[in-house]
């Protein structure tokens, strides 16, 4: 009986912190927060694990994002496009063409903005605890090729539950759908919609490859996952555990990057084998399309402001 009771007390000074989210496990970000938990057990020297839970097996993002507010889940990985839902300023992240490039992004995610923005979700109990590249979204099609932005126009494509998605294909001429992730190869195969868009990897790890054999790199936006963890689960941790889970994270935001960098050209050889059109449309055109979006918000000073530093951060 004493060593089943010093058993147990053992496995109670173990804290687990349950983490899901919608990516297929050959993701980078799967495979960074694989490393994410290794390093976080390591740190705290066996006093902390995490516990993954992939490919949409607890929802949507939208649904995990819920389920850490009411405590039921500690952590989660969402793209800024549905974080915006419930922390609005990120919105400005999902901007078509507001990064000039990725080290833009990259300077402005890791400094003051990326961090006032990442502390905004609180409100909504919900911390933001860093980004992961997740490249540039583009548009994929059944049909044909989207050359310039009237090609979209009379298409439905897939976006995000995100107004800022909405309103960009809403300009580039096209019809915006939201569907989630989970539902979307069949909806393509079905033809509920048209196309959609989304990074390389994205493209090719879903799968939708094999449905769409368009592909054209516009780069419309250059939009970060969030990880994110709910503020119930945060606020029980110590001082010291949230030290061990901010170094563990950090950690693996490095980790992720670069197999991000290496799983993107990967995609893009992948999708060209198996016979997709890629293709490298004129920018300009699109840019123009969009420039509207950025007037709107004009009226919107805290955002306005937020949106000309951003494009002024060197």
């Amino acid at each position: 009986m004493l060593v089943l009771l010093l058993a147990s007390c053992g496995q109670e000074d173990v804290k687990v912190l349950k983490l899901a989210h919608g990516l297929d496990v050959n993701h980078s970000v799967h495979k960074a927060m694989v490393q994410m938990g290794q390093d976080l057990k390591e740190i705290s020297g066996g006093k902390m694990e995490v516990q993954i839970y992939p490919s949409q097996q607890l929802g949507t993002e939208r649904e995990n994002l819920e389920l850490l507010q009411i405590g039921s889940l500690d952590m989660t990985k969402v793209s800024v496009g549905v974080m915006e839902n419930f922390a609005p300023k990120m919105k400005v992240l999902g901007l078509p063409f507001i990064f000039r490039d990725r080290q833009h992004s990259f300077t402005v995610l890791d400094g003051p903005i990326g961090q006032q923005l990442l502390d905004e979700g609180q409100q909504y109990w919900l911390k933001g605890l860093a980004y992961y590249d997740a490249g540039s979204r583009s548009f994929y099609t059944k049909e044909r090729p989207v050359a310039q932005p009237t090609d979209l126009e009379g298409m439905k494509i897939r976006v995000m539950e995100s107004v800022t998605a909405m309103d960009m294909v809403r300009s580039l001429g096209g019809s915006p759908t939201p569907i989630s992730w989970g539902e979307l190869y069949t909806s393509l195969q079905q033809g509920v919609v048209d196309g959609a868009e989304n990074n390389p990897p994205s493209f090719y790890l879903s799968r939708h490859y094999e449905v769409c054999k368009y592909y054209a790199l516009d780069e419309h936006t250059t939009l970060p996952d969030v990880l994110v963890m709910g503020t119930q689960a945060w606020n029980n941790l110590t001082e010291q555990e949230k030290g061990w889970v901010k170094e563990a994270v950090q950690k693996s935001v490095s980790v992720q990057r670069e197999l991000w960098a290496a799983s993107e050209q990967e995609a893009l050889d992948a999708v060209k084998a198996a016979g997709v059109e890629v293709i490298r449309p004129e920018k300009n055109p699109f840019m123009d399309k969009v420039e509207g979006i950025y007037d709107a918000y004009k009226d919107q000073p805290e955002l306005y402001d937020l949106i000309t530093k951003i494009k002024q951060t060197e």
